[in-house]
Protein backbone atom coordinates (compact mmCIF):
# COMPACT_ATOMS: atom_id res chain seq x y z
CA UNK A 1 0.00 0.00 0.00
CA UNK A 2 1.41 3.50 -0.98
CA UNK A 3 1.35 6.06 1.94
CA UNK A 4 -0.41 8.34 -0.01
CA UNK A 5 -3.51 5.89 -0.08
CA UNK A 6 -3.77 5.17 3.46
CA UNK A 7 -6.56 5.75 5.52
CA UNK A 8 -6.90 8.41 8.53
CA UNK A 9 -7.34 6.38 11.75
CA UNK A 10 -8.27 8.21 15.08
CA UNK A 11 -7.37 6.35 18.48
CA UNK A 12 -8.43 7.45 21.61
CA UNK A 13 -5.18 6.22 24.28
CA UNK A 14 -7.31 5.97 27.43
CA UNK A 15 -4.93 5.26 30.68
CA UNK A 16 -7.29 3.31 33.40
CA UNK A 17 -9.43 5.14 36.15
CA UNK A 18 -7.77 5.27 39.53
CA UNK A 19 -7.42 1.50 41.05
CA UNK A 20 -7.28 1.04 44.91
CA UNK A 21 -3.19 1.04 45.21
CA UNK A 22 -3.78 -0.25 49.00
CA UNK A 23 -4.26 -3.83 47.73
CA UNK A 24 -1.26 -5.39 48.78
CA UNK A 25 -2.51 -8.89 48.40
CA UNK A 26 -3.40 -8.39 44.36
CA UNK A 27 -0.90 -8.27 41.94
CA UNK A 28 -0.68 -5.25 40.02
CA UNK A 29 0.43 -6.97 36.42
CA UNK A 30 -2.12 -9.91 36.24
CA UNK A 31 -5.72 -10.09 36.34
CA UNK A 32 -7.60 -9.36 38.43
CA UNK A 33 -5.05 -6.93 39.46
CA UNK A 34 -6.60 -4.73 42.10
CA UNK A 35 -10.08 -2.97 41.42
CA UNK A 36 -11.48 0.80 40.70
CA UNK A 37 -11.68 2.90 44.02
CA UNK A 38 -15.15 4.96 44.36
CA UNK A 39 -12.92 8.00 42.79
CA UNK A 40 -11.80 5.76 39.55
CA UNK A 41 -15.58 4.82 39.03
CA UNK A 42 -16.33 8.75 39.10
CA UNK A 43 -13.73 9.53 36.64
CA UNK A 44 -14.55 6.71 34.29
CA UNK A 45 -18.10 8.54 34.45
CA UNK A 46 -16.63 11.21 33.45
CA UNK A 47 -14.57 9.76 30.48
CA UNK A 48 -17.52 8.52 29.21
CA UNK A 49 -19.49 11.79 29.00
CA UNK A 50 -16.28 12.90 27.28
CA UNK A 51 -15.95 9.98 25.21
CA UNK A 52 -19.27 10.17 24.28
CA UNK A 53 -19.04 13.88 22.69
CA UNK A 54 -16.57 12.93 20.96
CA UNK A 55 -18.08 9.38 18.83
CA UNK A 56 -15.86 6.65 20.46
CA UNK A 57 -17.76 3.46 18.84
CA UNK A 58 -15.48 0.88 19.75
CA UNK A 59 -12.96 0.37 22.68
CA UNK A 60 -10.73 -2.27 23.65
CA UNK A 61 -9.31 -3.12 26.87
CA UNK A 62 -6.97 -4.91 28.56
CA UNK A 63 -8.13 -7.65 30.75
CA UNK A 64 -7.08 -6.22 34.00
CA UNK A 65 -10.13 -5.29 36.05
CA UNK A 66 -9.18 -1.71 36.26
CA UNK A 67 -9.22 -1.38 32.37
CA UNK A 68 -12.33 -3.63 32.37
CA UNK A 69 -14.25 -1.91 34.73
CA UNK A 70 -13.11 1.32 33.14
CA UNK A 71 -14.61 0.62 29.66
CA UNK A 72 -17.53 -0.88 30.90
CA UNK A 73 -18.45 2.61 32.56
CA UNK A 74 -17.61 4.29 29.98
CA UNK A 75 -19.54 1.79 27.54
CA UNK A 76 -22.75 2.55 29.48
CA UNK A 77 -22.39 6.45 28.54
CA UNK A 78 -21.27 6.09 25.09
CA UNK A 79 -23.34 2.53 23.94
CA UNK A 80 -19.60 1.67 22.56
CA UNK A 81 -18.92 -1.64 21.88
CA UNK A 82 -15.91 -3.25 24.38
CA UNK A 83 -13.69 -6.14 23.67
CA UNK A 84 -10.54 -7.48 25.87
CA UNK A 85 -7.69 -7.83 24.22
CA UNK A 86 -4.30 -9.34 26.70
CA UNK A 87 -2.10 -7.32 23.65
CA UNK A 88 -3.03 -4.04 26.14
CA UNK A 89 -2.27 -5.61 28.95
CA UNK A 90 -0.17 -4.09 32.04
CA UNK A 91 3.76 -3.98 31.42
CA UNK A 92 5.03 -7.61 32.45
CA UNK A 93 7.98 -7.92 34.84
CA UNK A 94 10.30 -9.91 32.05
CA UNK A 95 9.01 -7.48 29.27
CA UNK A 96 11.72 -5.02 27.39
CA UNK A 97 10.49 -1.93 26.29
CA UNK A 98 10.43 -2.51 22.74
CA UNK A 99 8.70 -5.83 23.40
CA UNK A 100 5.93 -3.84 24.66
CA UNK A 101 6.50 -1.20 21.96
CA UNK A 102 5.88 -3.74 19.47
CA UNK A 103 3.11 -5.65 21.12
CA UNK A 104 1.37 -2.13 20.94
CA UNK A 105 2.17 -0.99 17.32
CA UNK A 106 0.77 -4.63 16.26
CA UNK A 107 -2.44 -4.02 17.65
CA UNK A 108 -2.72 -0.75 16.45
CA UNK A 109 -1.57 -1.77 12.81
CA UNK A 110 -4.89 -4.47 13.42
CA UNK A 111 -7.28 -2.32 14.50
CA UNK A 112 -7.03 1.08 13.32
CA UNK A 113 -8.33 0.04 9.67
CA UNK A 114 -11.55 -0.20 11.39
CA UNK A 115 -12.06 2.99 12.54
CA UNK A 116 -10.86 4.49 8.94
CA UNK A 117 -14.41 2.44 7.95
CA UNK A 118 -16.76 4.60 10.83
CA UNK A 119 -16.66 5.32 14.70
CA UNK A 120 -13.85 5.96 16.48
CA UNK A 121 -11.67 4.00 18.65
CA UNK A 122 -10.26 3.85 22.17
CA UNK A 123 -8.19 1.78 23.69
CA UNK A 124 -8.28 0.85 27.74
CA UNK A 125 -4.99 0.27 28.59
CA UNK A 126 -1.87 1.26 31.24
CA UNK A 127 0.28 3.93 31.72
CA UNK A 128 3.49 2.05 30.61
CA UNK A 129 1.57 0.61 27.04
CA UNK A 130 0.73 3.93 26.32
CA UNK A 131 4.05 5.53 26.82
CA UNK A 132 5.63 3.03 24.62
CA UNK A 133 3.11 3.42 22.02
CA UNK A 134 3.53 7.13 21.86
CA UNK A 135 7.11 6.32 21.35
CA UNK A 136 6.35 4.01 18.68
CA UNK A 137 3.65 6.40 16.57
CA UNK A 138 7.04 8.87 16.63
CA UNK A 139 7.30 10.83 19.78
CA UNK A 140 10.61 11.52 21.07
CA UNK A 141 12.16 10.36 23.61
CA UNK A 142 13.05 14.02 24.84
CA UNK A 143 9.37 14.52 24.73
CA UNK A 144 7.99 11.98 26.03
CA UNK A 145 10.35 12.37 29.14
CA UNK A 146 8.66 15.54 30.01
CA UNK A 147 5.19 14.38 29.67
CA UNK A 148 5.97 11.69 32.52
CA UNK A 149 5.13 14.15 34.91
CA UNK A 150 2.01 12.08 36.27
CA UNK A 151 1.56 9.76 39.06
CA UNK A 152 3.78 6.69 38.79
CA UNK A 153 5.74 8.53 36.14
CA UNK A 154 2.99 8.04 33.79
CA UNK A 155 2.35 10.20 30.39
CA UNK A 156 -1.11 10.74 31.33
CA UNK A 157 -3.28 11.18 35.01
CA UNK A 158 -6.11 7.86 35.50
CA UNK A 159 -8.80 8.32 33.19
CA UNK A 160 -6.70 10.62 30.86
CA UNK A 161 -6.63 10.49 27.35
CA UNK A 162 -4.33 10.77 24.50
CA UNK A 163 -5.53 10.77 20.95
CA UNK A 164 -3.33 9.70 18.10
CA UNK A 165 -4.84 10.42 14.09
CA UNK A 166 -3.15 9.46 11.34
CA UNK A 167 -3.15 11.18 8.06
CA UNK A 168 -2.77 9.81 4.78
CA UNK A 169 0.57 10.19 4.63
CA UNK A 170 0.87 7.53 7.45
CA UNK A 171 2.02 10.39 10.02
CA UNK A 172 0.49 10.55 14.06
CA UNK A 173 -0.23 13.56 15.39
CA UNK A 174 -0.61 13.16 19.18
CA UNK A 175 -2.33 15.45 21.59
CA UNK A 176 -3.41 15.40 24.94
CA UNK A 177 -6.97 16.19 25.23
CA UNK A 178 -8.68 14.93 28.65
CA UNK A 179 -8.24 14.53 32.23
CA UNK A 180 -11.19 14.28 35.20
CA UNK A 181 -11.58 17.23 36.61
CA UNK A 182 -10.17 16.63 40.39
CA UNK A 183 -12.66 19.09 42.27
CA UNK A 184 -16.04 17.90 40.43
CA UNK A 185 -16.31 14.43 40.35
CA UNK A 186 -19.85 14.96 42.08
CA UNK A 187 -21.33 15.76 39.07
CA UNK A 188 -19.30 14.00 36.20
CA UNK A 189 -16.73 17.27 35.64
CA UNK A 190 -15.10 17.11 33.01
CA UNK A 191 -11.62 18.48 32.14
CA UNK A 192 -11.08 19.55 28.04
CA UNK A 193 -7.20 20.45 28.14
CA UNK A 194 -6.02 22.37 25.69
CA UNK A 195 -4.77 20.26 23.46
CA UNK A 196 -1.18 19.92 23.78
CA UNK A 197 0.20 18.69 20.07
CA UNK A 198 2.77 17.14 18.88
CA UNK A 199 3.33 15.76 15.30
CA UNK A 200 5.51 13.35 15.08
Amino acid sequence: MQNDILPDSTLYLIRHATPDWSRRDLLYHEPPGPPLTERGQAEAKALGVYLSEVGVCYLYASPLERCQHTAKIVAMLTGASVQIDHRLIEWQPEEAPDNVRERMLAFVSEISLQGAKGGHIGLVTHGGPIAMLLSGLGMDDITLKSWRKFDHANPLPPAGVWRAMRDRMDVWGLEFIFQPSLETYDNLGVTRVSPSQYKA
